[in-house]
């Protein structure tokens, strides 16, 4: 069977140890997950498995451990064929997307110039000349069938339905794509390659749900080897068959998908710090018999006692200690500040209409998002989700209608690509610029989003996409805000930054309206989705789950043959009530964690300052009130369970 081994990795870049440790095994067919923080050496391990990055030896000596120098080993079948997708690919001047494609096919179209020529050398060739050459043809058409030279419509095809490149698209200069489109367009090309190892870099960065959902299928039943760096917990889930987590350099592989790996990593921690508490008894045990055996020996002046004190001594520096795992990792620290609360109606869209010449975006379209609620905002790439959120930021105007803030609404603003206003300021200027701080404070605070030391005089200019969503995050918590708009918010982020920021939402007060291609995000935060379909804004009362279940259903629905008008009527009135039935159970369940919620702030009033009777007698109505409400709660959401 097809392998691919990564054996004791050891990789510098320059003088700086990047990779210490890297060890894992891959078979023909598994599909593996590299996670691991920012800067921890994911894509590095991709490049070298690609070839891109080198390994550099002493000449003579490839296992080596000067400073400077590489070792270990990768080890794959002779012949085997590798590619990487670029972050920013690069292809020669002039060439259009299709051109772009086209290149998969340089080794069919070689093959296929060498069956031409050879065509026509075998019209002048007679008798042992021409059965030689005939052979040479026969095993040209084979290879070319083996390289799959006859299928190569249906896969371009394929690949360009999956990833929405129509016709116009293809026909772009590639020079003038945005880095998301060429990302894109090397996704595209390395699919159609059909290399038998698939190296993908954040594949899913620069697609809209569709075309992730389609690639998941398609690496689904991908026949080589797929090794995958993401952040996109969901797609990990539905992809791999192993887990690859690097830390401290050094890597531990996991069986099963992103969800199996973080149980089995929680269960190894459980035990790892069992086994420790365990050694560190025995380790005191020991150290507690050592001194006791030294005072008798130095009391009854035995040297007996000191040479078991010795032997003791000897197992205690020999043993090989357990590390105390770290179950909190140094991350940021997210903390809202406590502004006042809007009114009710907190975003509101009436009669919505916008178009570009001749391209209809929103016809008069509807929504509401009222206070203290999470709503994620969803439609394909292009379907007008980042105009709909200019048009409520004031940046851009609907043709007719209305799209605007509700009364005291204090919003804040997290952009998909940011910048910053003076590019040459270091992160401490622009953190204080507009703001009377202290340095010292100011250097504080920051620290509670990773700048520390040195890193708070780093040019904002040459910070990372995962700084600037820090720094900008830093800059927009420190103001008082009620509404948090956020676009693509983890598109940058490491997995453990992305869970600090679903910790640190959770806790927000406020309302939280976001546009999101992560569905794992959206499914732990969102308790309302919004589509952009058919140039409407279409609501869903769930997470994301619960809006393909119910497109899921309604795709069923159309595929069902034609029924009479009656069985019609009452199968359309059922799916109906089941959809109401299902949207009346989440609204129930949301009341009773706003009515939970509201009575612990409730119990956190009345356990603190001293307040007199009458106050207290109030709280205490309010509570039994609202106790009462959330047992109805309780009893209607139960109903909707039976």
């Amino acid at each position: 069977m097809f392998e691919l081994r990564v054996h004791a990795l050891k990789k510098y870049m320059d003088a700086t140890l990047v990779l210490k440790n890297i060890n894992f095994e891959v078979f023909e067919g598994d599909k593996v997950g590299i996670v691991g923080a920012n800067g921890s050496g994911k894509s590095t391990i991709l490049k070298l498995i690609a070839g891109i990055e080198p390994m550099h030896y002493y000449p003579g000596y490839p296992q080596t451990s000067s400073p400077g120098y590489d070792e270990g080993l990768i080890h794959m079948p002779r012949g085997a064929t590798a590619a990487y997708l670029e972050q920013m690919p690069d292809y020669p001047k002039g060439l259009q997307v299709i051109d772009v494609l086209s290149l998969a096919f340089e080794e069919i179209d070689g093959i296929e110039s060498q069956m031409r020529e050879l065509e026509e050398n075998m019209k002048t060739r007679e008798d042992a000349a021409l059965e030689k050459a005939l052979q040479k043809y026969s095993d040209l058409v084979q290879l070319y069938e083996v390289k799959g030279g006859y299928d190569r419509e249906e896969k371009l095809g394929r690949v360009c339905t999956g990833l929405k490149f129509n016709e116009a698209f293809l026909r772009r200069d590639f020079d003038l794509l945005s880095g998301g489109e060429k990302t894109t367009v090397g996704l595209a090309k390395l699919l159609i390659h059909n290399p038998d190892i698939l190296l993908l870099d954040e594949p899913t960065n620069h697609l809209d749900m569709d075309s992730i959902e389609w690639l998941e299928g398609y690496l689904k039943n991908y026949k080589g080897i797929v090794i995958i760096v993401s952040h996109d917990r969901y797609f990990l889930d539905n992809v791999v068959t192993k887990i690859v987590e690097v830390e401290d350099m050094e890597s531990i592989s996991y069986k099963g998908n992103y969800s199996s790996y973080v149980s089995q990593k929680e269960e190894n921690m459980r035990i790892q710090y069992e086994h420790f508490r365990e050694q560190q008894k025995k380790i005191n045990n020991m150290e507690k018999t050592v001194m006791s055996l030294r005072d008798w020996a130095m009391r009854a002046d035995n040297n007996k006692f000191f040479r078991r004190a010795a032997s003791i001594q000897k197992k205690l520096d020999k043993m090989e200690r357990i590390d105390n795992p770290v179950f909190e990792k140094r991350n940021m620290r997210l903390d809202f500040k406590a502004a006042q609360r809007s009114g009710n109606e907190t975003i509101k869209a009436v009669g919505v209409s916008k178009s570009y010449e001749d391209k209809v975006i929103l016809q008069n379209a509807d929504a509401m998002i009222l206070y203290g609620e999470r709503v994620g905002l969803i439609g394909p790439n292009g379907s007008g989700k980042t105009t709909f959120l200019k048009m409520l930021l004031g940046e851009e105007h609907p043709d007719s209608g209305a799209v605007e803030l509700g009364a005291n609404v204090l919003a804040a603003y997290l952009p998909q690509n940011i910048t910053f206003e003076n590019e040459e300021q270091t992160v401490l200027e622009a953190f204080r610029e507009g703001i009377s701080l202290p340095e010292g404070k100011a250097r504080e605070y920051l620290s509670k989003f990773m700048f520390y030391k040195k890193s708070v005089f780093k040019k904002a200019g040459n910070l990372s996409g995962g700084e600037r969503i820090r720094l900008k995050l830093a800059m927009l918590l420190y103001q008082d805000i009620n509404l948090l708009i956020l676009d693509e918010p983890t598109n940058h982020l490491d997995i453990d930054s992305i869970e600090t920021l679903e910790e640190a939402l959770e806790d927000f007060k406020g309302t939280i309206f976001f546009i999101s291609h992560d569905r794992y995000f959206i499914n732990k935060i969102g308790e309302r989705v919004i589509a952009l379909e058919d140039h409407s804004l279409k609501s869903y009362p769930g997470n994301y789950d619960y809006y393909k279940n119910v497109k899921k259903e309604a795709s069923v629905q159309e595929t069902i043959p034609p029924v009479s008008n009656r069985q019609q009527g009452k199968k359309q009135r059922n799916r109906q009530e089941g959809v109401n039935r299902e949207a009346e159970k989440e609204k129930a369940l949301a009341r009773i964690e706003g009515l939970e919620h509201e009575i612990k702030e409730i119990d956190a009033e009345m356990a603190g300052e001293q307040m007199d009777y009458e106050e207290l007698n109030k709280l205490y109505r309010r509570k039994e009130r609202l106790n009462h409400e959330l047992e109805a709660a309780l009893e209607l959401w139960l109903s909707f369970s039976n």
